[in-house]
Formats: structure tokens, sequence, C-alpha cells
């Protein structure tokens, strides 16, 4: 039976849509992993996978979200035995007004610009993840800035 279990580490991380064609990046200040990225972070226990997302953006960019998307799993190598997934979501239902964290600068770029950037290792494949999950149709028709 204990062959059916695996030892993971739950991350997440969520593309923020405006409605101007932006994006929001992280800048991150950790060195282990250079490079712009989309804001997220570990599962802590006790706490749904929405609920992760939702807090972890809050924490590192200010911004309450609201209707994340889900668009798919992303598995890195960790440590032996251990497993690493990265729990991937977009959303353009946010209030509020961007804060830099101690987790990095966070700042709006357009999203045909993301890749002029140096960005961290496999974002060029999370956001083709994310942009091949089309926002669900009420989503699509409505302003994506709660005010």
């Amino acid at each position: 039976m204990k062959d059916r279990y695996t030892t993971c580490v739950l991350a997440n991380m969520c593309m923020i849509e405006d409605d101007k064609g932006n994006v929001l990046v992280q800048e991150r200040l950790k060195n282990d992993w250079p490079g712009i990225t989309f804001p997220g972070g570990h599962v802590e226990k006790g706490e749904t996978l929405e609920e992760s997302v939702i807090r972890e953006v809050r924490e590192e960019t200010g911004l309450i979200i609201s209707h994340p998307v889900f668009c798919g799993i992303k598995e890195w190598e960790f440590e032996e035995g251990v497993r690493y997934l990265g729990l991937l979501y977009k959303v353009k239902h946010f209030e509020g007004t961007i804060l830099s964290s101690n987790e990095g600068k966070v700042f709006w770029i357009k999203k045909k610009d993301l890749f002029s950037y140096q960005t961290s290792q496999d974002l060029d494949v999370l956001f083709q993840m994310m942009e091949a999950v089309p926002y669900p149709k009420e989503e699509r028709e409505q302003s994506t800035v709660i005010e």
C-alpha cells in the first residue's frame, strides 16, 4: 500500500491579467529562481488549493483575486523521493492596489512583451499552459477590475 503514496511539495502560481493587455509580474529577490515570474507560493496545511493561491497573491502583490481559473500542473524534480508540483492559475478578477513584498518587486507589463525580459526557469512553458486554458465565457465578457 505504501507504494501508492509519494511525498509532494505543493505550490501555486497565478497569472493576473488586466483589461489593458497587461500581466502582473514579480521580480524575485531570492537568487534561487532568478528572473521575472508570476506571483505564487506554497500551499499551507489546512487550506484548500484555491485558498492558497488567493492568499499567496494577496501576500505577494496586495491584490485580492476572485474566480481563479485552474490551468494545469507542472512537475519539477526536487529531491530524492519528493515531487514538486506547481498548480497553475490565471485570473482577471481582482481588486486593490499592487504592493511589492519581501518576495520581490511587482509591476505590470504588456503581455506581448513578457519574453523581452529575463524570465525565470520554465516561465515560457508555464505561460503556454496558462494561455491554452480559456476563461469561462462569462468571464471573457466582463470587466477585469473590481471596483
